[in-house]
């Protein structure tokens, strides 16, 4: 099974509320959105954000230029019918962030809670890279969070690659500056306990 089917299995046959990363809201990522400063205009894309409920909050704050890319066109189905009329407002791209290939220098900020960790090939995380480095602007954002490293070693039946800020930046390279991080322990749906690690970065503008 490749990785889109196995998504579309998932999301086909579970409440996305129901998932274990689902949040009821994103709060540190929608903290750290706002504290980049950013205008309500600039272009924001969140990578694997499918069945996140950080597109409704970004709306309900007046961001009018979002884009969310999930494997899972299941999942995008499901948050558009949750967003009804507004879904218009959203573009959506149901694609593989390791396979798309996205308008050049298009995002202000790129956010990712929990898909980065599931690359566990070399080669996969190359072709994110290049994806992103393709689709951010010089002096743009990047807010990553994956499992940290005391955090689970699998998650959905798959395995995932656990970092720390330091192992995670340098997977994306001298290009981009380390701002911040921070740890988060989230309860699943069921309670169990996840370690997250956050990471926000910054494009060099030159």
């Amino acid at each position: 099974m490749n990785r889109r089917e196995h998504w579309e299995r998932v999301y086909s046959s579970k409440a996305a509320d129901a998932v274990s990363w689902y949040q009821k809201h994103a709060d540190v990522s929608l903290d750290w959105i706002r504290t980049t400063g950013i205008a309500k205009t600039a272009s924001v894309i969140d990578v694997g954000g499918g069945a996140s409920t950080l597109v409704d909050d970004l709306l309900r704050e007046g961001c009018s230029s979002l884009t969310v890319l999930d494997v899972s066109a299941a999942a995008l189905a499901g948050t558009k019918a949750r967003l009804g009329a507004q879904a218009e407002a959203v573009a959506w791209i149901a694609a593989d962030i390791t396979e798309v290939d996205l308008p050049s220098r298009s995002f202000d900020l790129w956010h990712d809670r929990a898909v980065f960790h599931f690359l566990t090939a070399a080669q996969d995380r190359a072709a994110y890279v290049r994806a992103l480095l393709q689709a951010l602007k010089r002096g743009g954002h990047l807010i990553v969070s994956t499992f940290a490293e005391d955090g689970p070693s699998q998650c959905s039946g798959l395995p995932v690659v656990r970092y720390s800020p330091s192992a995670l930046h340098a997977e994306f390279g001298s290009d981009f500056a380390l701002v911040k991080h921070q740890r988060e322990e989230h309860r699943t749906p069921t309670g169990a306990l996840q370690r997250f690690v956050y990471c926000q970065f910054r494009r060099n503008a030159f």
